[in-house]
């Protein structure tokens, strides 16, 4: 009980800490973003919402610009499944890639994290 209470604690510091130093988003032209946007229509994340390791992707995301999809995979019963049957675990976070007829699911926050950057980081 107490490790459950000092880890929810730890969480709510660890998300306090991501919203008073984020990063400052990555400007471009109004057709670089668009084209970022179309692009993140075929990403989801499936995240918990105080996992440090959530966080550092989603500070990623904000720095990058890329508006994505957010799945509670904790407390969302049904994401939490849909995670499960497409991914083949609970793990997160975890990043959801539809393109091209094909679905694939990213593990690892910085596997994610450089593959955001590879796809993202160039669009002016």
């Amino acid at each position: 009980m107490l490790m459950k209470a000092l880890r929810a604690g730890l969480g709510q510091l660890i998300v306090l800490g991501d919203a008073v130093s984020r990063p400052r988003p990555q400007r471009r032209s109004a057709q670089g973003q668009a084209a970022v946007e179309k692009e993140a229509a075929r990403l989801s994340l499936y995240q918990f919402h105080a996992c440090p390791f959530c966080v550092k992707t989603r500070r990623a995301l904000h720095r990058l610009n890329v508006p994505m999809t957010l799945h509670d995979a904790k407390d969302d019963p049904v994401q939490r499944e849909h995670l499960l049957a497409g991914g083949g675990k609970i793990k997160v976070p975890c990043l959801h890639i539809q393109e091209e007829g094909q679905s694939r699911w990213l593990y690892d926050s910085n596997a994610i994290i450089a593959y955001l950057e590879q796809r993202f980081a160039g669009i002016v």
